[in-house]
């Protein structure tokens, strides 16, 4: 099995790219953002079917763990799980796992409320119990869902808040929604400005 390519990228296409690695040419699936003529080092799996062998190419470890990790859920493919890794940033998925959150989830292409909640069922413990989010780093308990869905009920998208809103909840671990909401909106304001 191929665990590992550097080389540099000589073409890119819709959701994977050819990269010359020596005189061969792999064809690589990746959510990466890579540009022609760049070399690159990527973690691959290799994805062993009746009909096809494919690779899937990832920046880190983490990246190649959550998607064997979330391909292990019965529903989840390697298409659909790299729609979900393509559409959502790695640690915001391995915290909406954690923390229960399905809906941002379904925010990725593909996902319904159903796959969403399998992924969390089957994925909370193991995600939990090897990530960075554990009890401590997540805030007050329900800060996280409240301060999302507070500010969704203010107009903002929650692909665009999610991640702040995880860095306000870790940053201060005591504060309640009522102290949380307002320095997100400044937070936000403070990013429209610049």
């Amino acid at each position: 099995m191929i665990g590992k390519l550097q080389g540099i990228v000589d073409y890119t296409g819709d959701g994977f790219i050819i990269l010359m690695a020596g005189p061969v040419g792999y064809k690589v699936f990746t959510t990466e953002y890579l540009t022609p003529k760049s070399t690159v080092s990527l973690w691959i799996e290799t994805v062993v079917r009746e009909d096809s062998i494919r690779l899937f190419g990832f920046s880190s470890l983490a990246a190649q763990n959550l998607f064997n990790q979330l391909t292990a859920v019965s529903g989840v493919g390697p298409k659909l799980a790299l729609a979900i890794m393509g559409a959502i940033k790695t640690d915001t998925i391995m915290s909406a796992i954690a923390t229960g959150d399905a809906k941002t989830i379904t925010s990725a292409p593909g996902v319904g409320k159903k796959v969403a909640e399998k992924i969390i069922v089957e994925l909370k413990n193991k995600i939990a119990g090897a990530s960075l989010f554990t009890p401590d780093t997540l805030g007050a308990p329900g800060a996280l869902p409240d301060l999302l869905a507070a500010l969704e009920s203010l107009g903002y998208r929650r692909l665009d808040i999610v991640d702040m809103a995880q860095k306000l909840v870790s940053a201060n671990p005591t504060a309640d929604v009522a102290k949380l909401v307002p320095m997100a909106l400044k937070e936000i304001s403070g990013n429209k400005q610049k």
